[in-house]
């Protein structure tokens, strides 16, 4: 047995030709080497002013006041901004090095592999504390940008770490998705099924810039001019991907500092 859940998005209860898969590192969902390195109801539009005919772009990492936005799902008409919305994802943050675990599996699947490494005693674990946290204080400083601008700031995050905010942190009062609300959290679960895992979106909360702030108990103001947000998006339009079914999402390649093998 191995504490591996899966390598390189695939389960390791299943059986694959894993010396071909690590030499060669590839991710099945970006179809190309994995970014990661050793160290989102859905009827429901959130583009309120999107027609049929604008074309669904995704801009990655947007600078705004307080940060940076991972993604905007942008609706473009003829090379102009008609709405936005922005997506954060949350994964999260390990204590320790996962790596000694990993090269364990390696090693029950005949995959050589040094000693050193998978006879090491180094533990790892989930810092929930740490990554709820940062979280919440990086969305309050964000959504007040978007909630002056009448916009949407989703959060995309496992369902696990939204029930450990929901215990740590005072969630009372947030309330199932409202349109109105600038501040989304979309909580996905990991769903196991015979070819593998998925995951799919499990429950929807929203609240506004006071609720963040309730949530830690912390208040501030921040405003951006709406012109400004829209003026970088249609900078970064031509390197902004086409959004379409089935289409793998580009990943941000900033390094959150923590070991994620």
């Amino acid at each position: 047995m191995t504490k591996i859940v899966e390598l390189y998005a695939r389960p390791t209860g299943q059986s694959y030709p894993w010396p071909d898969i690590v030499s060669g590192q590839q991710c099945p969902l970006l179809n190309r080497k994995c970014l990661k390195n050793r160290k989102s109801e859905p009827d429901v539009s959130m583009l309120a002013l999107h027609k049929p005919g604008n074309e669904l772009r995704i801009v990655p990492e947007l600078t705004v006041p307080g940060g940076s936005i991972d993604y905007c799902l942008v609706s473009v008409r003829s090379g102009k901004v008609i709405d936005f919305a922005g997506i954060e994802l949350q994964t999260l943050d390990t204590t320790g090095t996962v790596w000694p675990e990993r090269q364990r599996f390696l090693r029950s699947h005949g995959i050589p592999v040094r000693a050193s490494d998978a006879d090491s005693d180094k533990k790892f674990g989930m810092n929930w504390k740490m990554t709820a946290k940062t979280i919440l204080m990086q969305l309050h400083h964000k959504v007040q940008t978007f909630e002056h601008l009448s916009k949407h700031l989703v959060l995309v995050t496992q369902d696990c770490l939204i029930e450990y905010m929901q215990r740590g942190f005072s969630f009372e009062h947030l309330q199932a998705a409202r349109l109105g609300d600038p501040m989304h959290f979309h909580a996905y679960q990991l769903v196991a099924e015979s070819s593998g895992y998925k995951i799919q979106l499990s429950e929807r909360w929203s609240t506004d810039t006071n609720g963040i702030a309730q949530c830690l108990g912390l208040q501030t103001s921040s405003k951006v001019e709406l012109e400004m947000i829209l003026q970088r998006i249609e900078e970064k339009l031509p390197q902004s991907m086409l959004l379409s079914v089935g289409q793998p999402v580009p990943m941000t390649t900033h390094d959150s500092g923590t070991d994620n093998s």
